[in-house]
């Protein structure tokens, strides 16, 4: 596969067949097929190898194939074969083109936390009770989209506003890629549309806070008990009779960092401390992540991944019905399917948008 092929995608896939070949001899070795922990890890390594092993090989057939094409092209004394052989050739070119793209996206590095559950905060930000309220459509939204993906919701904490608003809320989001595909959705979100409580008719301008964190597990982020402070107070708000009576909601602080976390959904005490140690970590998690990428100098300009969160990255457009990224300079004009989960348009165009980034950004 040369000349035709961009050197570094051709260098990538040859690696990635080699080391495809590799790890099949390895999994024929019986002590490999002893460690049930190095099968996996091996395994794994195989199943995400696959997709670009199989691009290499139709690349290479294609690439033979208009090899072939572009020599009759050249010899064919026959006019007619030599058109059919032209025609040819134009759409194995195309052909190659789209698996080119395909394999340098397969070879571009996946994150590891990609994976991982994601800890997925809402708050409300300007905009008082309107805030509130718009948070908890952006609640709601990000609850049937996981829906919709077949992932799970567990609610690690929420602090409630006026009726149907929230100040706050925190949920971890279980299933396949949670983290990987939510993490676009950290930003600014503003909304613009006439609140019930607004007499006059007027359009307010309200926003609130996104914050999508990769779940940390205690190999992650080890916490010295040393460094925390843990408060002890009475939960409010729903939750049954027991709820408001004992001292069941925990507050816990990260003293080097300041970083507080509270957590009052449980009715035990030691559960509220486990949701809220989880939370911390993440935290954690996250700022070390993003030390390390701004060391990189991999802040991506598009605000996409774990980007500039006091950033605006969309707007909600209520009397136009229209959603707007501004990351990547995206409008659809189906506001109310959105807010009812449909992000799918929205965060496929993210992700593309960082594979871009990150291409370039490897060379």
């Amino acid at each position: 596969m040369t000349g035709v092929l961009d050197d570094r995608v051709r260098r990538g896939l040859a690696d990635a067949e080699e080391r495809f070949r590799a790890i099949d001899v390895r999994l024929t070795d019986p002590e490999v097929s002893r460690d049930p922990e190095r099968l996996r890890i091996l395994g794994q390594e195989r199943s995400d190898l696959e997709p670009v092993v199989a691009t290499a090989t139709e690349l290479r057939r294609v690439l033979d194939e208009l090899s072939g094409a572009r020599e009759m092209v050249e010899e064919s004394d026959d006019p007619e074969m030599r058109e059919l052989a032209r025609t040819e050739v134009e759409e194995l070119e195309r052909r190659c083109t789209i698996l080119q793209d395909r394999a340098r996206r397969l070879l571009v590095p996946r994150d590891p936390l990609d994976d991982r559950p994601a800890v997925l905060e809402v708050r409300a930000g300007t905009g008082g009770d309107e805030a509130g309220l718009f948070a908890a459509d952006l609640l709601r939204m990000y609850r049937r989209f996981a829906e919709v993906q077949g992932w799970t919701l567990e609610l690690m904490d929420v602090s409630e506003g006026i009726p149907g608003a929230i100040r706050e809320a925190v949920v971890t989001v279980r299933g396949p890629g949670a983290y990987g595909t939510l993490r676009y959705e950290s930003g600014v979100h503003r909304v613009q549309r006439i609140p019930a409580t607004e007499s006059g008719g007027r359009i307010h301008t309200s926003a609130a806070t996104v914050a999508v964190l990769p779940e940390a597990e205690e190999v992650d982020v080890e916490l010295d008990p040393g460094d925390l402070r843990i408060d002890v107070f009475r939960s409010s708000g729903p939750g049954g009779q027991s709820v408001n009576t004992t001292d069941s909601a925990v507050r816990i602080t990260h003293i080097p960092s300041g970083l507080v976390v509270s957590c009052q959904d449980e009715k035990s005490q030691h559960k509220n401390k486990g949701k809220a140690l989880k939370v911390l970590r993440s935290r954690l998690l996250d700022r070390r992540v993003a030390e390390q990428e701004a060391e990189r100098s991999r802040d991506r300009k598009a605000q996409v991944g774990t980007g500039d969160r006091s950033a605006k990255i969309r707007t909600y457009n209520f009397p136009q019905n229209r959603v707007t990224d501004h990351r990547i300079g995206l409008t659809l004009h189906r506001l109310e399917e959105i807010l009812a989960g449909d992000l799918e348009e929205l965060l496929e165009g993210l992700r593309l948008a960082a594979e871009e980034e990150r291409l370039r950004e490897g060379g």
